[in-house]
């Protein structure tokens, strides 16, 4: 069916997905009962359904579309042709598909073409929240799931369109987003898994950090905003889908369901709330590249406004004092975990949004301007590595090269976290605190550590949680910067 209206595109979207997943549930619920699925004229019965996809057929170029915003950097593709993609959980990104279905019709004046796709969805990924099909089943009936359901296929969901490597068969149309549908889901179950919530209450802006004490402090700022009538957060949201509602706001459907786990996932996430979905989320992200990779390689599908990381870090001038911040414009890429996706020559720049926003939370939180803020505030290049014990390599080697790269910092995130954010078109930043200055004999003892921990993280994380607001007072529009875009630009934000 063909659309001129966003709305009403959505609307056949959501029939679509909805009409899908519903078939899959019942056939679900008959093959865990053990209802045998009659065979059809092809052979042994299997129950299929597949996502919708909209698309558009391009015959002129954005600057001759009426009504086109050349201000903004993505909402139109790159030349003539057919473009499309698959689309999921129209509960989650329904906001965010009819924005983008706006700015094709603004921008083209054609029309939305929405359908089912030839893409199955597969039956675990038509599970909800609080489903545990599975542990009802033996052994012996799971194994015939694959026979009578599509099962996640790996070979749908790599990353070669946020890569810039995807190269379409002859015939094929190009792509309308960085991620498929099939990729959506396996992300949303992997964040799910990671960070112990539904996908549904992340917010489009978003703190990393990798200690605990910032997470702490975000839990009891976090009760003490939802006992504040005054406050623009309508809940607060735990590992186990805890929910605590703002005070005089009635319980959400699901609220109830919602129980603390025996112990914490690997990533928990914690999310402030704000009816318009530009709340903040906060996850633990633990340490290392790898954990950083690998969570942003699934936050990113949400397509959130910003994230930001905060963390502390190794000072490596004698300059510094422990408790500054480092605010990083340039990173020292040593983590290797993107190594293949992201060359190493491929450089990560600075977004002056981001930094300016930094730069001003420091300010007003601190209370501090002029010569006075440059003394607790230092704007360089943070080098990220993953070898955690880098001063016990022979010959002094890292050190050379992080001085020859102008170094302020050294951690074993920020970089991983800035790329990605770089590579799937996610404005980014870095607040790093000065913990030890591993080079000048002040190292991490674990009760100056924990008094220091505990003075710091408070200011810091409002610091953090100040540049994310004025980030979202200043507008979307404002974030989202071309120094993101390639030559080829899908069109989905």
């Amino acid at each position: 069916m063909r659309f001129r209206d966003p709305d009403a595109a959505l609307a056949q979207v959501q029939f679509i997905y909805n009409t899908s997943v519903n078939h899959l549930r019942e056939a679900l619920d008959r093959f865990v009962a053990g209802e045998d699925m009659p065979p059809d004229e092809k052979g042994p019965a299997r129950v299929r359904a597949c996502y919708p996809f909209v698309r558009i057929h391009a015959d002129s170029k954005v600057g001759k579309a009426r009504g086109a915003d050349k201000h903004l950097s993505f909402g139109f593709v790159a030349g003539r042709g057919h473009y499309e993609t698959s689309l999921t959980r129209p509960d989650i990104f329904g906001n965010y598909y009819r924005e983008q279905f706006r700015l094709l019709l603004q921008n083209h004046d054609v029309d939305l073409e929405i359908g089912t796709s030839s893409q199955p969805i597969p039956i675990h990924f038509s599970f909800g929240d609080y489903d545990h099909i599975e542990g009802n089943m033996t052994r012996e009936r799971r194994a015939l799931m694959k026979d009578v359901f599509d099962l996640p296929d790996l070979t749908v969901m790599d990353d070669g369109i946020a890569n810039g490597t995807h190269q379409p068969r002859p015939g094929e149309a190009q792509p309308l987003s960085l991620f498929t549908a099939p990729r959506v889901d396996y992300s949303l179950q992997r964040l799910r898994h990671y960070t112990g919530t539904s996908p549904e209450h992340c917010q489009n802006f978003v703190l990393f950090t990798n200690y605990q004490f910032y997470i702490d402090e975000f839990v009891s700022m976090g009760h003490a905003l939802m006992n504040d009538p005054a406050s623009p957060y309508i809940a607060f949201v735990e590992p186990g889908n805890v929910v605590t509602r703002k005070v005089g706001t009635p319980p959400g459907e699901n609220d109830a369901l919602g129980k603390a786990p025996p112990r914490l996932p690997q990533m928990p996430g914690y999310h402030l709330v704000r009816e318009d979905g530009a709340g903040i989320t906060m996850i633990n992200i633990g340490v290392g590249p790898a954990n950083a990779k690998t969570i942003t390689d699934h936050v990113a599908v949400l397509r959130p406004f910003a994230w930001l990381m905060l963390g502390h870090c190794a000072g490596l001038r004698t300059t510094q004092e422990l408790g500054d911040y480092v605010l990083a414009h340039a990173y020292v890429r040593e983590d290797h975990v993107l190594d293949e996706e992201l060359p190493v020559w491929v450089p990560i720049p600075a977004l002056a949004e981001i930094q300016l926003a930094l730069e001003a939370a420091v300010e007003e939180v601190t209370e501090l301007s002029g010569a006075k803020l440059k003394r607790i505030l230092r704007t360089g290049t943070v080098a990220t590595t993953d070898n955690r014990n880098w001063e016990l390599l022979p010959d002094n080697t890292p050190q050379r090269r992080f001085s020859q790269s102008r170094a302020v910092a050294l951690d074993m995130e920020s970089a991983t976290i800035a790329a990605n954010g770089f590579r799937f078109r996610v404005p980014y930043g870095t607040l790093l605190c000065v913990s030890d200055k591993p080079l000048h004999g002040e190292i991490k003892l674990p009760g100056m550590a924990n008094h220091f921990y505990r003075e710091r993280v408070d200011q810091h994380l409002r610091i953090g949680i100040r540049a994310l607001e004025i980030l979202r007072e200043r507008g979307l529009d404002a974030l989202h910067s071309r120094k993101l875009r390639s030559f080829a630009e899908v069109a989905f934000q």
